[in-house]
């Protein structure tokens, strides 16, 4: 599946910041957190992308990636 980034940044975030709430939840979905979507998709990171394009991912990632920016 193709993940068209102007779909990503249609909430108005940076591109640095989805990256990061991305990576977060592609981390979270493969330590075993349930996608909160139904995809055909194995793969975390394109499931983590996916559920940021239908909204079930928002926000800002922790503090543990805020501080590892630093």
């Amino acid at each position: 599946m193709i993940i068209p980034v102007e779909e990503l940044l249609k909430n108005g975030s940076s591109q640095f910041r989805l990256v990061l709430i991305a990576a977060q939840r592609a981390n979270e979905l493969a330590k075993g957190a349930h996608p909160l979507i139904v995809t055909k998709s194995k793969k975390v990171p394109i499931i983590a992308l996916e559920e940021i394009i239908k909204g079930k991912v928002r926000g800002e990632p922790d503090k543990e990636t805020k501080a590892k920016k630093s």
